[in-house]
């Protein structure tokens, strides 16, 4: 009977084991998509300034197609940031949690 409980044990331990690993993997590709994420939302903000620096010189000179571009480019860099900060917290649940 005590090598039944320690069959036991050790098939318990095992699968720990194994969902300890499938996490890692869960994590290391979380982060990989963090650092996408910020890599994306830094070239946004990047556009974003730049639009914002040729607007300022061209007050009386406004293009709605150049307008509505902007805008869009602003939405993509909240919807980025959102994104972000959504998988940030992912990611510290996951690493809190193991």
């Amino acid at each position: 009977q005590n090598e039944k409980e320690l069959q036991d044990v050790v098939k318990q331990q095992e699968e720990k084991l194994l969902q300890l690993i499938d996490k890692s993997g869960e994590v290391m590709r979380l982060k990989a998509e963090v650092s996408e994420l910020k890599r994306l939302l830094q070239r946004a903000e990047t556009e974003a300034k730049v639009l914002w620096e040729e607007m300022r010189g061209k007050e009386h000179q406004v293009d709605t197609a150049y307008i509505q571009e902007r805008v869009m480019l602003r939405r993509e860099v909240d919807k980025l940031r959102l994104l972000l900060m959504e998988k940030e917290n992912e990611n510290t649940r996951l690493t809190d949690k193991y």
